[in-house]
């Protein structure tokens, strides 16, 4: 009969019995954690397959976003004392729309930076969208929008079906569809006078609304744990080369085609505001688009972003760059990309450094437990402890006589 719990509870305390410890329930530095079941792993790991242990903390999303507030007012005010006539009246309106449309290039690359493939053909869109509007805008907006957003999502679809289909960085497959649309900008050898009677600033606070409302919806849906986890998919955790599944190329592709087409909705702001459209690259756009987004706090690694940081990036953005046209500063724009594009990054680092999980003392000695590893010189990791495969060294050698010199073994007993 084999030694059950029973036996062992019949047999406890009776002679020649000797009660053992039981190793199931201790290590040598302590109690094991219990197992987890499938559900309780969702808390522990922000993506149960792969990832960092714990949730992400929105602390420091919260405090980015509570300086950027104070930015916003310290701007507004500066600007307010020094150059009056740039935020008031018409000019007022007309900055409100500039903030609208430079929103939705931010919301744009949020949605891609979001999703771990950067879209650099947002910038190229929306000065072929300015400048296909600007064309054509005599037939009304709601004739033309139309067709200049399905022309614009087919180049995002290009560009997903590049990306997710062949599993290859957001920035080089959307750098090709970039210069697929430069090429179709270049033909434009002239300004191109903007047709119609478009006038955004009548509704320069319902755009502005707007742009602000998804952007913030948006974001409040990217905090539940589910639907970050699914955004940020496609973020790499080990080989960035690894295919990370079906989910993650389709959540991936819906957002280049979208901010493919949010870009293009854009550049009919941009040509509302101008008599006429330069036929330029637009790559200056892309880069104060995705400044914006990575100045309000959304990792350019991927998933990780606030709440309200792409509303107040952008606001802080249009504030300088009004600034500078009152003041007649005479900066080139691809300037201003540059310098927020690094303090974008710098705000990066910040979020990816005290934004990342915080893991309990319980689950750190869980996972230093499992990176334990033989070898084949001792184990490795914080189980070692004073355990090694080499014997220890004789500190002095023991003369002892030979048995087998003893004369009861030989031959003539």
């Amino acid at each position: 009969m084999a030694y059950d719990d029973g036996d062992q509870a019949r047999f406890r305390g009776e002679p020649g019995f000797r009660e053992e410890p039981d190793f199931r329930t201790s290590t040598s530095t302590g109690s094991i954690p219990p197992v987890r079941a499938a559900g309780q792993l969702d808390d522990i790991f922000d993506d149960p397959t792969h990832g960092d242990p714990g949730r992400d903390r929105m602390a420091v999303h919260f405090a980015w976003e509570a300086i950027l507030l104070i930015g916003v007012g310290v701007l507004g005010f500066l600007l307010y004392s020094q150059h009056k006539s740039a935020v008031t009246g018409a000019a007022l309106q007309q900055l409100i729309v500039f903030a609208a449309a430079l929103g939705l290039m931010a919301l744009a690359a949020a949605a891609s930076l979001r999703v771990a493939a950067p879209n650099l053909a947002i910038g190229p869109v929306a000065m072929a969208a300015a400048l296909y509007f600007a064309k054509n805008g005599a037939d009304g907006v709601m004739s033309v929008a139309p067709k200049m957003l399905g022309l614009a999502a087919l180049v995002g679809l290009g560009i997903a079906i590049l990306v997710v289909c062949f599993h290859v960085p957001g920035w080089a497959g959307s750098l090709a569809g970039a210069l697929a649309v430069v090429v179709w900008i270049q033909k434009q050898t002239a300004p191109v006078s903007v047709a119609g009677q478009f006038d955004p600033t009548d509704r320069s606070w319902y755009y502005f609304g707007g742009f602000a409302a998804v952007s913030i919806v948006g974001a409040l849906l990217c905090t539940i744990r589910p639907v970050r986890r699914g955004i940020g998919r496609f973020r790499p955790v080990g080989d960035p080369a690894v295919r990370r599944g079906v989910f993650a190329a389709t959540v991936t592709g819906i957002a280049l085609v979208g901010s493919t087409a949010v870009a293009a909705l854009a550049g009919v702001l941009f040509a509302g505001l101008s008599t006429s459209v330069r036929p330029d690259l637009g790559l200056d756009w892309t880069g104060l688009g995705i400044g914006a987004a990575l100045v309000g706090g959304v990792s350019a690694y991927g998933r990780r972003g606030g709440v309200f940081g792409t509303v107040l990036g952008t606001v802080v953005l249009a504030l300088v760059i009004q600034w500078g046209e009152a003041a007649n500063w005479r900066v080139s724009p691809y300037a201003v990309a540059a310098a927020t594009l690094a303090a974008g990054l710098i705000v990066t680092r910040l979020v990816e450094t005290f934004g990342r999980p915080l893991m309990t003392p319980d689950e750190e000695s869980w996972t230093a437990e499992a990176t334990s590893t033989w070898t084949g010189a001792g184990w490795t990791g914080p189980e070692a402890g004073s355990w090694s495969a080499s014997l220890p060294t004789q500190t002095s050698a023991v003369s002892r006589p030979d048995p087998w010199q003893d004369d009861r073994w030989s031959t003539n007993r």
